[in-house]
């Protein structure tokens, strides 16, 4: 779900993958303090993002910057939101 004025950041991620669950619940918090939009992208929904990505879920980025994967890093996530207004 994009939110027009705000940056919008992508969260490629698994049904399966409680690392995934993890960050998308620190991504939440986050959200809570500093808005931002959050589009959550499957994986698993298509070919080329599995063949992409494979095991190395989950992963935040902003177009094709990466920002983390495995563990949200708050601090860094946070900076880079800072930065961007």
């Amino acid at each position: 779900m994009a939110d027009s004025g705000r940056i919008t950041l992508t969260l490629y991620s698994r049904s399966w993958c409680h690392l995934c669950d993890d960050m998308l619940a620190g991504l939440r918090v986050l959200q809570a303090r500093q808005p931002f939009g959050l589009n959550i992208v499957d994986v698993d929904s298509q070919p080329a993002l599995e063949r992409r990505f494979g095991e190395f879920v989950p992963v935040l980025m902003h177009g094709e910057r990466e920002l983390c994967h495995y563990h949200l890093d708050a601090a860094a996530v946070t900076d880079y939101l800072r930065d961007f207004r």
